[in-house]
């Protein structure tokens, strides 16, 4: 227990704080010792380095700054110089004759002891002496940083708090000049306050010799730049491009030894090996890109990748073949997969921004590796659909530059899972364009298998049962077997049908269009060569198309009259020739349509009617492939509809695509891009109609309220041009502005509608039909020669 008394603490306190205060300290300037405090080293400052003190004036400082100033300095000089000396620093080490200071018992004393416990840090070498090949590690190399992973530096921190007096200095001493790697630190360009160095004119800029060596008083702001040539640029490629076709051989035999050799397991030094051959491919395609690609590289050069398939191959040998040999080895490659698919994700996302001449395969390849990573996550939901999503957008914006390439599609209906509907729907329009992907016919397997399989198991728990009946009836068409089971599918899609549209309301705008696709391609037997109406949707409308068309328009009444019954037989021959598929394909397409043609004011089927009279559209340039479905096509139920569409509304009789006389181009609808691509809708969209608008690609499929307005003049403007330009399913009175049916397509379908409106008020239930049969309805010409035919036609239909 401390027993002293008060007033001897305060005089042992005393005692040692005069002790402290009389320790002397060095001057930085002359190395003289003088007192601690500001007071005694201000009157040294000023007897000893009045030189000094005045340059420090003419400089605008304050007086009493000055010696502040040095004072700090010099009072911090012990301790600086004791811990940070070394190579290149300029602190004088403490002179021997300096009394050590033992008087430690002050708490600031104290923690600068600790501090000067801790080892030195090892002076860092002059930045003018480390080269560029030293600092810039092999990116072929194992030890090579990935894109995937945080760059650290080497350089070692100077842990100095006075920034200003710790900086090393450098052996060449001067200003900066085009001859320097880079420009000298600030704390060496004087060599004293208030004078410059000289420096000599650069070799690089001849026009500084006749300028004064003597001072320099201006900084140059940027260094020239220097153009490479094009024999530099030709040399350049050729280097790069022998070292890239190394480095792609050894990967092809490394990943050819692999596959074959797959029983051995890799350890962790081997894998991380094969990582960094396929890194330094990855490295040396982009070099190769960067150069061929210059901006001041001729066409020719440009070229070169093309011209040796640069982005395949290096998808293929790079990215691919070692993607592919880490998956047969999950789940032990699990983390080696994982890594590269992050390197190889942030090269192709570098080759995007930086080489857009194919940026349409980067894209593909960004899907390609979100497909990849969403294929291997098995622990979280989250992560797989966030990958999910990533993976369509970048399919998505694929497609939309690439639309007739059926590759896009395929890849987009795996990522559709489990939605049934649209998985179709993408599978379907896959082998209905220009660039089919005929693989989907293997593919679609992986859908219709679980679709035809007994019920009961999870997936069918997810799917509504209006999607499920539509896409067992598509399966039984597409395998061509179960024709039992296919009618039993349809009748209850079709049963389903109308009660789902008023149900979901809205939310069946994009099923709609959905529908009426998948049924268009089942019509095309989706995209089978050998089908019926494929080589006749698969040509454009030709002159020679237009010619017969005028032929028929020019025809005398007469002869038209005598020609029905030939065109009949022939219709009646076709009909014979056609399969039990395309057969249910008709029946499924013009039974829907009947259905949702008579929901009149309901402008939820829109899209549905607006799809299926593109197709309709096409067709009827080829008089062939009509006769195959316009005797079963409801005309009647498609001209009460036009009808009633048609109040308030002009704009159809133009000649023009509605919505390009606007003052603000319209925006595509949801289903004009759903068409984009499809053989019956290359000629649809007029030139650079996607090009109009910047949706992004999220809001694309977005409805808006003023779709609805667009929907109804797009579907009239097709029924007008049917009418005017074939007159012979539907017709045009310009006079009064009514739609009609013609009289040999009008009897069948009139009967149908009445017996359909009979059954619905036998069950008692409010339908659209019954609203149907009292909107704008011609009277019959039932002449007496035709009584027959018409009863057998009903019989037929009560049957049905």
């Amino acid at each position: 227990m401390d027993t002293l008394p008060l007033d001897r603490k305060v005089q042992l306190y005393k005692q040692s704080r005069t002790g402290r205060e009389q320790d002397p300290i060095q001057c930085i300037l002359c190395d003289a010792s003088v007192a601690k405090g500001l007071e005694p080293y201000t009157e040294h400052f000023n007897a000893s380095h009045a030189d000094v003190l005045e340059e420090e004036v003419k400089l605008a400082n304050r007086r009493p700054d000055i010696a502040r100033k040095y004072y700090r300095r010099s009072q911090n000089r012990l301790d600086l110089g004791q811990k940070y000396s070394g190579p290149g620093r300029n602190f004088a080490q403490p002179s021997v004759s300096s009394p050590p200071d033992n008087n430690r018992s002050s708490p600031a004393s104290q923690l600068k002891a600790t501090v000067s416990d801790v080892p030195a840090t090892p002076a860092s070498p002059p930045i003018s002496s480390v080269s560029k090949a030293s600092a810039r590690p092999n990116r072929g190399s194992p030890v090579a940083s990935s894109y995937g992973q945080t760059r650290r530096s080497r350089a070692q921190p100077t842990p100095t708090p006075d920034n200003e007096f710790s900086r090393p200095k450098y052996p060449d001493a001067g200003l900066w000049t085009g001859n320097n790697s880079r420009p000298p630190h600030k704390s060496i360009v004087r060599s004293t306050p208030g004078q410059l160095l000289p420096s000599p004119s650069p070799k690089s800029h001849p026009h500084h010799e006749n300028l004064d060596n003597s001072l320099t008083h201006t900084m140059q702001r940027e260094p020239d730049t220097r153009p490479i040539s094009q024999q530099q640029l030709v040399a350049e490629v050729k280097g790069i491009y022998t070292g890239l076709v190394m480095v792609e051989s050894k990967c092809i035999e490394v990943d050819t030894a692999q596959a074959e050799d797959s029983a051995k397991e890799l350890n962790n030094e081997q894998w991380q090996a094969l990582i960094a051959l396929h890194r330094a491919l990855l490295h040396e395609h982009h070099d190769f890109f960067l150069a061929s690609q210059h901006p001041s590289a001729s066409p020719a050069l440009k070229r070169l990748a093309s011209k040796y398939s640069m982005p395949a191959r290096m998808w293929r040998h790079g990215i691919h073949s070692f993607l592919e040999l880490l998956r047969r080895r999950l789940p032990g490659s699990l983390q080696h997969m994982l890594a590269y698919i992050y390197l190889a994700y942030n090269m192709m996302a570098l080759l995007y921004e930086t080489v857009p001449d194919y940026k349409e395969t980067w894209i593909e390849c960004l899907g390609d590796l979100g497909r990849y990573r969403m294929a291997i996550e098995d622990e979280s939901v989250q992560d797989r659909d966030t990958w999910t999503v990533v993976s369509r957008h970048w399919y998505s914006k694929a497609s939309d530059l690439s639309p007739t390439t059926g590759r896009l599609y395929h890849h987009l209906a795996i990522l559709a899972r489990p939605n049934w509907l649209r998985q179709l729907f993408y599978y379907t329009k896959s082998l209905c364009v220009s660039i089919p992907f005929l693989s989907a016919r293997e593919s679609i397997l992986t859908l219709f298998e679980p679709v035809l399989a007994e019920p009961g198991n999870q997936v069918y728990e997810l799917q509504e049962p209006l999607d499920t009946a539509f896409v067992q009836a598509h399966a039984c068409m597409f395998l061509g077997q179960r024709q039992e089971q296919w009618r039993i599918s349809s009748d209850k899609f079709l049963g389903l049908l109308d009660n789902q549209i008023a149900r979901t309301a809205r939310l069946f705008l994009e099923p709609a269009y959905y529908i009426g696709i998948a049924n268009s391609c089942a019509l095309a037997e989706y995209g089978s060569k050998s089908g019926l109406l494929y080589d006749m949707i698969n040509p454009m409308p030709t002159s020679k198309s237009d010619d017969q068309e005028n032929g028929i328009k020019a025809k005398p009444e007469g002869e038209d009259i005598a020609m029905k019954g030939v065109e009949r037989q022939e219709a009646d021959k076709l009909l014979q020739q056609s399969t039990a598929e395309f057969r249910q394909a008709r029946d499924l397409f013009c039974d829907t349509a009947r259905l949702i043609f008579q929901r009149l004011g309901d402008s939820n089927v829109w899209p549905f009617v607006h799809v299926t009279m593109v197709f309709i559209h096409h067709l009827a340039f080829f008089q062939d492939g009509m006769r195959h479905i316009e005797h079963s096509f409801p005309w009647k139920p498609f001209v009460d509809l036009l009808n009633t569409l048609k109040e308030g509304s002009t704009k159809y009789e133009q000649s023009e695509f509605p919505g390009l006389d606007d003052a603000e181009p319209a925006r595509p609808l949801p289903e004009d891009f759903a068409m984009r691509g499809l053989l019956w809708a290359n000629k649809y969209h007029v030139d650079k109609w996607f090009d109009n608008t910047e949706v992004d690609d999220e809001d694309k499929y977005f409805e808006v309220a003023s779709f609805s307005e667009q929907r109804k003049d797009r579907i009239l403007w097709l029924g007008y041009h049917i009418a005017q330009r074939h007159k012979k399913w539907i017709l045009y009175d310009s006079e009064v502005q009514i739609f009609s049916v013609a009289s040999e397509f009008d009897d069948k379908t009139t009967v149908g509608v009445d017996i359909e409106m009979d059954d619905a008020m036998e069950a008692g239930t409010q339908t659209p039909t019954r609203k149907s049969t009292t909107v704008d309805l011609q009277p019959l010409d039932i002449k007496t020669g035709d009584l027959d035919q018409q009863l057998q036609g009903q019989r037929r239909d009560v049957k049905r």
